[in-house]
């Protein structure tokens, strides 16, 4: 049974490492250069019953621990004036809630694990056909073929696999601006208290700025609007104009940014989306269930890859409809739960109902003693 994985992103290669423990090979094709080739973004909190759930199925749970950042959990959310709205402190040093990493961190973590050769990079996919007789025949940028019995899309927002399964299309959400400040605490101090070790949220009338601290000292900064002109700041100056009004202690964290703005286009699938079953070939992670970045996206193509990796180990031949069958069902209401997040976060009166969301009646200023809730800048 030769297994394809498309995409060496955290589903793709938990998927990888959990087939390997079962002493099932696959050869995971990632477009990337090399795992150096571009910034793996900011923290990622992993959530007990997804995300780390599928690292100790992957056997690497004590390596994760040792990479977390517990504190990383802690959570301030403010008003373009600079008050605190909420304020999560997380118990020190406990791994009970939901630890932050870093996703290039877990990554290489992920990918130190495989056998060499198990990643082949620099193979962006062109297209996928089914072959006469049963298997999939894959073409690479560059003419390169590769055939497969087994067939798995871990390849993203913009799958090539998903058009065998699906014609499904993506609907726009919001526009997210990334920016990074490196050597925060040396450079640029108080921008570095402000922050904190974690989370910081800025919600203003349909704009969010957030901000996160990394494990090597920097800070990823991003911007959210529902304004799809937002993606047409290509300066931090262009930036700026656009928070008149705003408190300077937080815009500071525009200005202090090292690089060029990165625009992506935020999009989803519609809640629901389902497939019939073929022979061969499933998808996992974003290419199966595209949702908003409210923090759920990378846990659970983590335990997608956890779920059809058992059930690939357990029954071959009924894997891929037993698999596909419960993630549908598992996912449809954490797709609801994200899309009503994501509403409320650019809604007119975010302020008023993050703090309800939350806080669940925190009075501003005031700290919770366990954690309240997801964080969109995972």
């Amino acid at each position: 049974m030769r297994i394809a994985i498309v995409g060496g992103g955290l589903g793709g290669l938990t998927l990888a490492r959990i087939l390997h423990r079962h002493g099932i090979d696959a050869v995971v094709y990632e477009r990337e250069e090399n795992r150096s080739a571009r910034s793996q973004g900011g923290m990622l909190d992993l959530h007990p019953e997804s995300g780390q759930h599928a690292l100790a199925a992957a056997g690497l749970d004590g390596r994760f621990r040792a990479e977390a950042r517990p504190e990383g959990e802690e959570h301030r959310i403010l008003d373009p004036a600079g008050r605190t709205l909420v304020h999560h402190v997380p118990r020190p040093g406990t791994f009970t809630g939901r630890p932050e990493i870093d996703r290039g961190v877990l990554r290489d973590l992920l990918l130190d694990s495989l056998p060499a050769g198990t990643v082949v990079w620099r193979h962006r996919l062109a297209e996928a056909t089914t072959r006469r007789g049963g298997g999939y025949e894959l073409t690479f940028d560059g003419g390169y073929r590769a055939g497969c019995d087994v067939l798995i899309g871990a390849d993203g927002a913009r799958s090539v696999v998903r058009p065998l399964l699906t014609g499904v299309s993506l609907s726009y959400v919001c526009t997210l601006v990334e920016l990074t400040i490196t050597d925060a605490g040396r450079r640029h101090p108080e921008i570095a208290d402000l922050v904190g070790p974690g989370n910081l949220w800025c919600v203003g009338t349909d704009r969010i700025l957030a901000a996160q601290r990394l494990g090597d000292g920097g800070i990823r900064v991003g911007i959210t609007s529902r304004d799809p002109d937002l993606g047409r700041c290509r300066t931090t100056r262009a930036l700026l104009d656009t928070f008149g009004g705003w408190d300077a202690r937080l815009t500071a964290l525009i200005a202090a940014a090292d690089d060029t703005p990165v625009t992506r286009r935020v999009e989803t699938m519609p809640i629901g989306t389902r497939w019939e079953h073929r022979p061969g070939i499933t998808l996992i992670g974003d290419a199966a269930h595209l949702m908003p970045p409210v923090g759920e996206g990378a846990n659970q193509a983590m335990l997608d890859a956890a779920e059809l990796a058992a059930a690939l180990a357990a029954d071959p031949t009924g894997a891929i409809p037993a698999y596909e069958t419960a993630m549908f069902a598992r996912i449809g209401p954490i797709a609801e739960m994200s899309g009503r997040v994501q509403a409320m976060m650019l809604s007119p009166t975010a302020a008023d109902e993050i703090v309800r969301f939350f806080g669940a009646g925190v009075a501003p200023g005031s700290r919770r003693g366990s954690r309240p809730g997801e964080t969109m800048a995972s």
